[in-house]
């Protein structure tokens, strides 16, 4: 083990023993080996302790055990064992390519940064409908166009699936504040009003599974809309109009019907412009990943992912709530 590894990787888990094995053994085949892993397991049913002894004596690796109170406190559980002079996270069923580290590395050295983020992707050997879901989640012309995804860009903000802070980030603004639903983002506005130089890092991607099922993806992403909702409940003037885009689609798709009663003609107009814009996920997806089948079922991974973002989004929006946990 290291006597001061440079990086931290702290790795919450909740019942994914499986999906953990794929991320740590990612881990292990890094080109970049200076840094140490803390797996916090949240109070999970289903433990992966077996899997974690499993790599102990391949690399520098604690298992750590605590209730289950959410994956931004079970980080900030994590960061207190750790010894890294930077505190990376990834989320369970995140896969690494194996340059992971040696691209934040080259990276750092040639632009210092005091955290950074980096994007997802889906990998050859997801399903079909995982590497859908990947794409659109990262897609321009779904909620990924709302994600401030540009290089550089005063409005990018890191995600916790691929997400790297200073040590000077922790002393100075602690670790995450939310619980669940947005923790990430919050950190990141925290971050941006302190000052701190925040990166994206192109190359430093991981490979991502989201969930396995339509049913199981439209209520992460109904979280995802939640969460945007209580970050501007603390931090005012952080919902922009983009913001509403879901809930916007979500009205405009049950809308069409009741449009009909009105006029068919501007009904059929409404309808064209739905199937234009699907069209165009399906292009998309077809052109990105090279897939015609994931192409098509980019078409319902989007419409489930506005979906359950716009109602997620305005169901908190009408309720009172300002916290995360």
């Amino acid at each position: 083990m290291p006597e001061s590894p440079k990086y931290s990787v702290v790795i919450p888990v909740y019942n994914r023993p499986e999906e953990l094995d794929e991320l740590l053994r990612s881990l292990v085949n890094q080109t970049f080996q200076n840094f140490e892993v803390i797996v916090v397991e949240d109070g999970s049913t289903i433990s992966s302790k077996e899997i974690c002894t499993r790599y102990e004596s391949v690399i520098p690796l604690k298992y750590l055990v605590k209730e289950n109170t959410g994956p931004g406190s079970s980080r900030n559980f994590g960061f207190t064992h750790a010894r890294g002079n930077y505190l990376v996270v990834f989320d369970s069923d995140c896969i690494l390519p194996q340059d992971y580290f040696s691209s934040v590395e080259n990276f750092l050295t040639n632009l210092p940064a005091d955290a950074w983020g980096g994007p997802d992707k889906g990998h050859e050997n997801f399903t079909p409908l995982q590497q859908a879901m990947a794409h659109t989640m990262s897609s321009f012309l779904t909620t990924g166009g709302i994600r401030g995804a540009k290089s550089r860009s005063e409005n990018f903000q890191p995600r916790s699936f691929n997400m790297g802070i200073s040590r000077a980030v922790l002393n100075k603004i602690g670790g995450f504040t939310f619980d669940r639903l947005a923790e990430d983002i919050e950190l990141s506005i925290r971050m941006k009003k302190a000052g701190f130089r925040v990166a994206l890092i192109p190359e430093a991607f991981v490979y991502h599974k989201r969930r396995s099922t339509l049913r199981q993806f439209f209520n992460q992403v109904q979280g995802f809309g939640r969460g945007r909702v209580r970050v501007g409940k603390v931090h005012p003037g952080e919902i922009k109009l983009t913001h509403w885009f879901p809930f916007f689609f979500l009205c405009g798709l049950a809308g069409i019907p009741l449009i009909a009663l009105l006029s068919q003609q501007l009904a059929l107009v409404a309808a064209w412009l739905l199937a234009i814009y699907l069209i165009a996920i399906f292009l998309d997806g077809w052109r990105v990943t090279g897939s015609l089948w994931v192409g098509l079922l980019s078409v319902p991974s989007a419409v489930v992912q506005l979906m359950g973002y716009g109602l997620g989004f305005v169901k908190e929006y009408l309720s009172g709530s300002n916290q995360s946990g």
